[in-house]
């Protein structure tokens, strides 16, 4: 008997890392979403650019976080919204912190198979890539609420 595959994690974690940065210059407007994932596929997921070295995604995860989102976007903002307080909209947050709790709360939302705490560590420590610790604090904090929304 075979036991299924385990996810590589730093597979994972990359793959968040690139579909957040993905998602983003969706936001930035121009690219198609297949356009997108190829060129991410072809010029960024475990290539060296400007003497950086990306680290191999799952490139499949990659995909499913991308498309995902930009499939059921109306759908994540508004579990976004509903978790903001009151007074705060989404579009008061910068672009990649939308980026970063649209992916997220995709995952809370259609992958079962990934822990809600798996889901929230992993993209806090997206955040740390892109803001500082009050604005990591605040992705913890509102992905726990939607997380316990979601998942029960």
């Amino acid at each position: 008997m075979t036991s299924p595959a385990v996810p590589d994690y730093r597979a994972r974690s990359a793959a968040r890392l690139a579909a957040v940065q993905a998602l983003y210059q969706l936001e930035m407007g121009g690219d198609t979403v297949p356009k997108l994932l190829t060129e991410f596929h072809h010029h960024r997921l475990g290539q060296e650019i400007e003497g950086a070295e990306y680290l191999a995604a799952d490139e499949a995860f990659f995909d499913d976080v991308v498309a995902g989102v930009s499939a059921r976007r109306d759908e994540l903002d508004g579990l976004i919204s509903a978790a903001l307080a009151q007074g705060w909209t989404l579009a008061r947050l910068d672009r990649p912190m939308r980026a970063l709790l649209r992916a997220a709360v995709y995952e809370l939302v259609a992958r079962a198979d990934v822990p809600a705490a798996t889901v929230i560590d992993e993209y806090v420590d997206v955040a740390h890539a892109f803001h500082d610790e009050k604005d990591a604090r605040f992705a913890n904090g509102l992905l726990d609420t939607v997380a316990r929304r979601v998942r029960g």
